[in-house]
């Protein structure tokens, strides 16, 4: 399938368009998680998918918690930020707070962690282990303002719990 966004600012495409996208990604993610139970081999190929399906990103990929800190894993796209402290940044706060957090405008973010400084908006969301408690987050930053929305939100988390089954 390919998918074409109305604008180019990403910003009013349609939910149905955005869902189809998600509705292809699932099986996709599906094949690559199959038989896998590695985390680096796993969130590896996840933030593959993602980067090079979704359109309008710049990083795409994983930190993981470590004791007080988010330490950087598997990802897509420039160098990153290695360490995060709980609390800091949009990642950071996701996990103090244990959900998905929406950024329209990073710089509107207090504390914005600039990793990259063509990020223009985030979307991060929780990944959690097989005792419920997070393990760490799926950080997603594009360079377009109000790039994400709900409809990403809930269609990235619907990946997370895909990748989460092979965490047990």
């Amino acid at each position: 399938m390919t998918f074409t966004l109305s604008d180019t600012t990403y910003g009013t495409d349609s939910a149905d368009a955005k869902n189809a996208m998600y509705n292809d990604l699932r099986p996709q993610l599906q094949g690559l998680l199959h038989g896998e139970t590695d985390l680096i081999a796993n969130t590896a190929n996840f933030s593959a998918l993602v980067f090079n399906s979704m359109p309008g990103l710049n990083w795409a990929g994983f930190y993981f918690l470590k004791g007080d800190e988010l330490v950087l894993g598997p990802f897509q796209g420039k160098p990153a930020c290695i360490r995060i402290k709980k609390g800091r940044g949009v990642c950071g706060t996701t996990v103090v707070e244990g959900k998905s957090i929406v950024v329209p405008d990073v710089h509107a973010f207090p504390g914005h962690i600039a990793c990259d400084v063509n990020s223009r908006s985030e979307l991060v969301v929780p990944v959690r282990g097989p005792d419920g408690a997070i393990a760490g987050v799926f950080d997603l930053d594009s360079p377009l303002p109000n790039r994400f929305d709900q409809t990403d939100a809930d269609g990235i988390e619907s990946l997370v719990t895909l990748l989460e089954a092979t965490l047990a």
